[in-house]
């Protein structure tokens, strides 16, 4: 996995799958709210997403109250997120 961010937002490319990812993903998110309350997450072309990553993006929206918007690659994950019913949560969409 590879992350990279800029102005409020961050691109996730590569499976989401190790405790090393999530860290990655939580160290960088962390860095890109703390001067924007709004942003944008690419998952370009994971499969899945680990559940220490969605309770993350959990704590995100509803705790810290983040305007956070998912763009994903992948159909597949899309459909996990909505059996999830995590896509009006996260305002996740499919990039095109």
């Amino acid at each position: 996995m590879e992350i990279k961010s800029s102005a409020g937002s961050v691109t996730i490319t590569g499976n989401i799958k190790t405790i090393a990812d999530f860290q990655s993903i939580k160290q960088t998110i962390d860095g890109v709210v703390a001067t924007h309350k709004s942003i944008i997450v690419n998952v370009i072309d994971s499969l899945s997403i680990t559940s220490s990553v969605i309770g993350y993006f959990n704590k995100l929206v509803l705790k810290d109250k983040v305007d956070m918007r998912l763009s994903i690659g992948n159909e597949q994950l899309l459909h996990l997120l909505d059996d999830l019913n995590l896509v009006s949560t996260f305002k996740a969409q499919r990039s095109l």
